[in-house]
């Protein structure tokens, strides 16, 4: 009997949500299970760094490796596991886009660290005791890994062959992706594996939206009573549903909420920040500047609404780019 191929998940910078959709499959998990071997899954099983490494360069036949890049140690292991692996697979928003880790990409990284060791409520640290790249104790090295400048999606490191969109994934998606990838009857490098069409159109609620929308003010979902069956741009909602990929089943339109935009732009969206700015801003209803000011300005946090899972992968990326594009060098 010929062998299984091989696979590996390993777990990023994240919050762990992308290992339970392996998990969400239930008894699915068996028929996986069945035609591969699991051979790097320290999340749930006890592997070691060192037997990836005693592996042969392209032993694995696919690595699902999901969360961003932040650390000298999740690069390390971004590369190893790139190296050992016929295919590649950024699992979930963090690795695709950057994620919600991404948006500490508007902080420099010293500002990051005095606030977690120095300046946070809940520290107390009067000695102000800061971790060391390398340290001794008692003539025992111990080496940290380094807390890089900014943060990474996977394809910002490594060459990735595939993605699977979302925040997590949805079992579903999930599910599709790993059949289609173990068929080997694989689409074109660099696909994202989920439709490649707007969520608006599989929106449960698109029957309701109106030819055209008009804005004299954008409302929060906990300061409004949410109609159940109608567009949420329409009541003045910030849906990210016009500049986000379908695949998710609209679940969070489904609980009555906003989407989020966690499953990232489609193949046509260069930015998708810039995409639902422009389909909100040519929707507000003044033309009065100072009138126009006031309804943006109902929008609390826009960089955090329009860039929550992609900001390492937009046109703005980082703080850094930001401030260099402000830069009077940047004019010459």
């Amino acid at each position: 009997m010929p062998d299984k191929p091989k696979v590996a998940f390993y777990w990023c910078a994240s919050c762990g949500g992308c290992e339970e959709a392996v998990v969400d499959l239930a008894e699915a998990i068996l028929d996986v299970v069945a035609v591969v071997d699991i051979v790097f899954w320290p999340v749930a099983i006890d592997f070691k760094r060192k037997d990836i490494e005693a592996m042969a360069d392209r032993s694995i036949a696919a690595a699902f490796l999901n969360g961003a890049i932040r650390t000298s140690e999740q690069e390390e292991m971004a590369r190893l596991l790139r190296s050992k692996s016929q295919v590649l697979v950024a699992t979930g928003s963090c690795s695709h886009l950057g994620g919600i880790p991404g948006l500490a990409n508007l902080y420099s990284r010293k500002a990051i660290l005095r606030e977690v060791y120095f300046e946070s409520p809940s520290t107390t640290n009067p000695e102000r005791t800061f971790p060391e790249r390398e340290h001794s104790n008692n003539g025992h090295p111990l080496e940290l890994p380094v807390f890089h400048e900014t943060v990474r999606s996977l394809d910002q490191v490594v060459d990735v062959d595939f993605y699977i969109p979302g925040c997590p994934p949805t079992a579903r998606t999930f599910r599709t992706a790993l059949q289609t990838l173990l068929s080997w009857q694989l689409p074109p490098r660099g696909s994202v594996l989920a439709p490649d069409y707007a969520l608006c159109n599989e929106c449960p609620r698109k029957n309701t939206k109106p030819e055209k929308l008009s804005f004299s003010e954008f409302k929060r979902p906990s300061h409004v009573l949410v109609d159940e069956q109608q567009c949420l741009l329409a009541q003045g909602l910030v849906c990210m549903g016009p500049a986000t990929r379908a695949g998710c089943e609209a679940l969070c339109v489904q609980g009555n909420m906003p989407c989020t935009g966690c499953y990232g732009p489609t193949s046509r969206v260069r930015d998708q920040g810039a995409k639902i700015l422009s389909c909100l801003a040519s929707s507000i209803e003044s033309t009065d500047a100072t009138e126009i000011d006031r309804i943006l300005a109902t929008i609390p946090d826009p960089v955090g609404s329009f860039y929550r899972y992609g900001l390492p992968r937009s046109l703005l990326r980082n703080r850094r780019s930001q401030e260099r594009a402000d830069s009077p060098l940047a004019a010459r």
